[in-house]
């Protein structure tokens, strides 16, 4: 048995030499209760099986019992003490408390099956405030006896990142899963992409020629969208933040569960943009109204009048800015983390806008490299995305190299600190607009190089691509897209089957 938590009474404002000592809040009695329960009907041990694992029994043997019941039962197997009896002939903790005895007398202290899964929240319960003790002592001794590299800051975000994860951790603990919990997982996500009139089984980009080859934003995935300087990766992620937005209000609109919901509610982490600049950016997209004008005040009264209604239907948007600058990846974590807790909606959809912009924790060493830091900060956005199972897209910038290529499309060589970025990363995109590379080419006005230029100009006007370069669960392709510079919008293509597919 577990010895008791030695406490002197002075620390705890009791005085009094017979309560010098605590305990970790714990039942014994409902321990033992529970467990005879599931020896007299083994159908208790189905109703508490997603509520307990062993770990959470105060009493160790009970924990071992516990096990060994669901074992028999997984098995389609009587448990009982009869059957139990082999397993436990040598438990050393079992014989101090009767051996083999014991096990009878836990049947014949039976809860009701009908008290099975009561019993089973309340030792639940109990395990949480041990474990909340044993957080709580973990940060006063960090406090305390603190590393010169560790900041007050840093080690609130730890404290954070420990509570967040024991009050997200549902009905059981981080452990190994049995594949047939897995696969019932994948089963149910290709029935529901199956039933689902869009065909996603994930959330939606807003854009067909996309969704077509990604199957939406999936969750736990860690998505990195790539580009050089004035491709437009900013204004397609902010497109598909929007219309992932979009769909979610529209969807919660018209009751569809949260949980079926192709949209999502967003958390925007704009690192380069300041938040109003960025509203300012998805306002001139819904308004239909330049960038530019709204920025100079050139703008008739009907404009105005547009303005003002796609001001108010964003106002309804499940979008969260958050413009801190220079944040570490540590911070943008605990951010997240809270974000999703206090929402009422949780949290679908989250875009780095951008990774190269992201700080470490600055614990390495005085010559850690930028390479190591950005494997820091991609792992950590792996991390954050399977932790809190929703897409993490990353926006990132790629190297000067393309520029020295006669073809310009990026692959993934191209990404700064390429090693850690493509490892981590679920899907690579890039966005590529030959366009702006070939309005630089523009030739003397009246010559023939000039009018083959015109017609070649022509066709490539309003026109983008979005090159996947990486994708753990499909084919990589290229989608074709059009681009509205004026508002900085992407869209579908009204029709794009001529347009040859390049891989």
């Amino acid at each position: 048995m577990n010895q008791p938590t030695h406490l002197p009474a002075n620390d705890r404002g009791d005085d009094s030499a017979d309560t010098a000592y605590r305990q970790p809040p714990h039942n014994s009695e409902a321990e033992q209760a529970l467990l005879g329960a599931m020896l007299v009907n083994n159908e208790a041990a189905q109703q508490v099986s997603e509520i307990l694992t062993a770990e959470h029994f105060f009493e160790p043997v009970h924990g071992r019992i516990y096990d060994a019941i669901q074992r028999l039962v997984d098995r389609n197997q009587i448990a009982d003490p009869v059957r139990l009896r082999p397993f436990f002939e040598h438990d050393e903790a079992l014989a101090e408390v009767g051996g083999a005895q014991y096990l009878m007398r836990l049947a014949s202290s039976a809860a009701t099956i009908l008290n099975a899964r009561d019993y089973a929240e309340a030792i639940y319960d109990l395990a949480l405030r041990r474990k909340l003790i044993s957080i709580g002592q973990d940060i006063v001794l960090t406090a305390y006896d603190a590393d010169v590299d560790d900041s007050g800051v840093g080690q609130i975000e730890t404290a954070e990142q420990k509570l967040f994860t024991l009050a997200e951790e549902g009905k059981s603990d981080d452990q190994a899963k049995p594949f047939h919990q897995a696969l019932a997982v994948a089963v149910g996500n290709i029935e529901k992409a199956y039933q689902d009139p869009d065909k996603l089984s994930g959330v939606t980009t807003g854009l067909q020629a996309l969704n077509d080859r990604m199957g939406g934003l999936h969750p736990s995935d860690l998505v990195i969208l790539a580009g050089r300087p004035a491709m437009g990766k900013t204004a397609l992620a902010t497109n598909i933040a929007f219309n992932a937005a979009r769909r979610f209000l529209d969807d919660k609109q018209r009751d569809v569960p949260a949980e079926a919901s192709k949209g999502a509610v967003v958390a925007f982490f704009s690192l380069e943009m300041s938040a109003d600049q960025l509203a300012a950016r998805i306002l001139a997209d819904r308004a239909g109204v330049p960038s530019e004008d709204m920025r100079r005040g050139n703008i008739s009264k009907d404009q105005f009048d547009e303005i003002a209604r796609a001001s108010f239907e964003l106002e309804q948007m499940p979008f969260f800015i958050d413009d801190t600058p220079a944040l570490s990846i540590a911070g943008l974590r605990t951010r997240a983390r809270r974000l999703k807790r206090r929402n009422p909606d949780g949290l679908g959809l989250i875009v780095v806008d951008y990774l190269q912009l992201l700080r470490g924790t600055g614990r390495g060493t005085a010559g850690e490299s930028r390479v190591q830091e950005i494997s820091e900060i991609t792992r950590g956005l792996k991390g954050l995305a399977k932790e809190l199972h929703v897409p993490v897209l990353a926006l990132s910038q790629l190297s000067r190299m393309v520029e020295q290529r006669e073809n310009k499309r990026p692959m993934l060589s191209d990404l700064r600190e390429s090693g850690s970025i493509e490892q981590d990363a679920d899907m690579v995109m890039f966005v590529y607009r030959e366009e702006y590379y070939k309005e630089k080419e523009k030739p003397t006005e009246g010559t023939d190089a000039f009018l083959k230029w015109q017609d070649e100009m022509q066709n490539l006007i309003g026109k983008a691509e979005v090159i996947v370069g990486k994708q753990r669960h499909g084919p990589t392709g290229t989608a074709h897209l059009s681009f509205l510079k004026e508002s900085t919008r992407f869209t579908d293509l009204a029709d794009d089957s001529h347009l040859p597919d390049r891989f």
